[in-house]
């Protein structure tokens, strides 16, 4: 399985100077950016120290990560933390120094790191994490580690990267059914260099591990100076297999060691990070792209057509009508002008809607633009959720301008009320959600829970940032001048004719959302594999491709709708053309339910309810996203339609 690397970064900040390093890191660093991984080369010249770092202990299986030093591994002398940014105290990650001794260029052999003696409590610790898959993360130079696997690929042999190395296995001896845990004691690390030929100087551009289970034994009794006679760089009796495990029960002894391997590598220090983003389903991800690209623009079109034609057609009639007789046969939707821009029912929630859904828009965009241009790389560990968090945040000003807009266009006066409930409405059920999540998470000692300080910036941005600029956006839309309606609203509301089936509120909002689904279905899979099965993503071309085909679509499936509505006399157009295009939020949840139980191995409880209530704020985004697109497109063709044919 590829394995993936979701954002980080190598100079880790505070959230203190979180807001400095980003837009910095955006402006001023831009350049660093092209030059993947987005920071700038370290050389190492022969026997510098390297310094690896551990990071959390992760599983598929659980969704729960874990702190390194919460099993009972070997420890340096002093436990030092680096400080991570927002977005990486979000996903979990926990870096902290590691009692690994690496010397650029000089191999080792059979280091000895320390000898630990199990007892019940943390035996049984060991045994919960080998059940559950647990995989241990560390960092060279910035770099993950991998445990490079060879597979068939059309009967060629190719190489993927697995991110981290299982913590151990289960297995049972040769004659015997009892399943037995054994624990990978013995590490043969690889450090792959790339040297500078004129200075001699090298730089790291892989780090991969072997991890194997040996029972290691000495003669007499242990000290520090102790040789192993299972493995001895005097004798060259080196660790090739595990033949005789190390078995994982109360009162055993385990010793663990490492060696360490350097290999000069013709990849340079830029090109590093391009084994780690290759794609294993290549040209399956090629092919379904480009099919569902196919499909959608051919959908686009033909709605397009047939859009212009029959409008082109009805206008020209419209304005050709001269005599009384014809004026009284009017059918469709000129009949429904005078009620076509009545304000609707619960008029100040669409508006709320309408404003946070523009915030959402304006950082998928610029996230999508910052991503496609390299700033969000791979090696900046964290940045892509901080970047998003930051940009939430300033598209505040937006939101309420949007809103408020909205609410003057209404004829309401109370523009302070608009602002504050966009300000609160979105940010509060998801906030909500996240304390429950968090709670859960918090509950399992899990290094995913949120901590106290993060918590207290996250509500610092939201109050202290977001909720100004949202009450600046909305005084500053409230004080233009409202869009005149194109024809006058009459002041008795107009008789709904009986309607046929087909155009059934709930049949035709369900409809609505299939086409829009049916655009990013396909990328919805390679997204929520990257998510939840830790494998890289990093096509961001093709997702703002995707996303853009997103946009046309629900912007003509809503506008297409609204018109046989209008046709068939409905003049309820606000909240339907919002619902049409947003309804395609169910079919994503659906789609993560059927995902859940196809393709992950989620067993527990806990980690059920973190994936559905992460898909669940996920779909409720996504919601307010394409609800406002298909609203604004209505909007749009309406004012359209109406202002070019002639009312007496």
């Amino acid at each position: 399985m590829a394995m993936e690397f979701r954002s980080s970064s190598r100079r880790k900040q505070s959230f203190g100077s979180a807001i400095t390093s980003i837009l910095l890191l955006f402006f001023i660093h831009g350049a660093h950016s092209f030059y993947l991984p987005g920071v700038a080369p370290q050389d190492f010249e022969k026997g510098d120290e390297l310094k690896v770092k551990v990071n959390k202990l992760t599983s598929i299986k659980t969704q729960l990560p874990y702190s390194y030093y919460s099993l009972p591994f070997c420890r340096p002398k002093k436990i030092v933390d680096s400080t991570e940014n927002l977005g990486e105290v979000l996903r979990g990650d926990r870096i902290e120094n590691a009692p690994y001794s690496f010397k650029m260029r000089e191999a080792q052999m059979c280091n000895v790191l320390c000898r630990v003696t199990l007892d019940a409590k943390t035996a049984k610790a060991f045994k919960e994490k080998i059940d559950d898959e647990y995989r241990v993360n560390m960092i060279l130079d910035n770099l993950p580690l991998v445990v490079p696997i060879e597979r068939l690929d059309q009967g060629a042999a190719s190489i993927v990267y697995q991110l981290g190395y299982h913590v151990g296995l289960k297995g049972q001896y040769e004659g015997s059914k009892e399943q037995k845990y054994f624990m990978h004691n013995h590490l043969a690390f690889t450090v792959r260099y790339h040297r500078d030929m004129q200075t001699d100087a090298a730089r790291i551009v892989g780090f991969e591990v072997k991890p194997y289970s040996v029972k290691h034994e000495y003669e007499g009794q242990w000290s520090e100076k102790t040789r192993l006679t299972t493995c001895d760089p005097h004798t060259k009796r080196l660790v090739v297999s595990s033949a005789t495990p190390q078995e994982v029960e109360n009162k055993k002894e385990i010793i663990f060691t490492y060696d360490v391997d350097f290999q000069e590598s013709e990849v340079k220090w830029a090109s590093r990070w391009d084994a780690y983003l290759l794609m294993s389903d290549n040209q399956i991800h090629w092919f379904s792209i480009v099919n569902s690209l196919m499909i959608v623009l051919f959908l686009s079109g033909m709605v397009a057509m047939i859009m212009l034609r029959t409008l082109y057609r009805d206008i020209s009639r419209y304005n050709e009508l001269e005599t009384q007789e014809e004026a009284q046969e009017e059918t469709g939707w000129k009949l429904v002008h005078g009620d076509v821009f009545r304000p609707p029912a619960n008029s100040d929630l669409l508006c709320v809607y309408v404003g946070t859904g523009v915030q959402c828009l304006g950082m998928v965009l610029v996230t999508m633009i910052f991503a496609m241009l390299g700033f969000l790389s791979p090696s900046n560990r964290g940045g892509l959720m901080t970047a998003m968090l930051l940009l939430w945040v300033f598209m505040g000003l937006f939101a309420g301008y949007a809103s408020s807009r909205l609410y003057k266009l209404f004829k309401g006066t109370e523009w302070k009320r608009i602002a504050f409930r966009t300000a609160f409405l979105f940010p509060a059920v998801v906030s909500a959600i996240f304390f429950v999540l968090n709670a859960l998470i918090w509950g399992q000692k899990s290094s995913g829970a949120v901590p106290f300080g993060t918590m207290f910036a996250l509500i610092f941005l939201w109050f202290g940032i977001s909720v100004p600029l949202v009450f600046v956006g909305a005084y500053i839309g409230f004080k233009k001048p409202p869009l005149d309606d194109p024809v006058k609203t009459n002041k008795i509301p107009r008789q709904i004719p009986e309607q046929a089936w087909y155009m059934n509120p709930i049949f035709s909002i369900l409809i609505g959302g299939i086409l829009p689904f049916g655009a990013v279905f396909i990328e919805l899979f390679f997204i929520l594999t990257s998510i939840w099965l830790n494998q890289f993503y990093y096509i961001f071309g093709f997702l703002f491709l995707v996303f853009v085909i997103l946009m046309v679509t629900c912007a003509e499936i809503t506008i297409v709708l609204c018109y046989f509505q209008l046709c068939s006399e409905d003049y309820l157009w606000w909240w339907r053309s919002y619902l049409t295009s947003g309804s395609s939020a169910l079919y994503l949840f659906l789609y993560a339910a059927f995902y859940f139980f196809t393709k992950l191995q989620i067993t527990k409880l806990v980690s059920a309810m973190l994936y559905f209530g992460y898909m669940l704020i996920a779909s409720y985004a996504f919601f307010v996203l394409t609800g406002t697109i298909g609203f604004y497109a209505c909007l749009w063709f309406t004012r359209l339609i109406y202002s070019s044919v002639k009312i007496d």
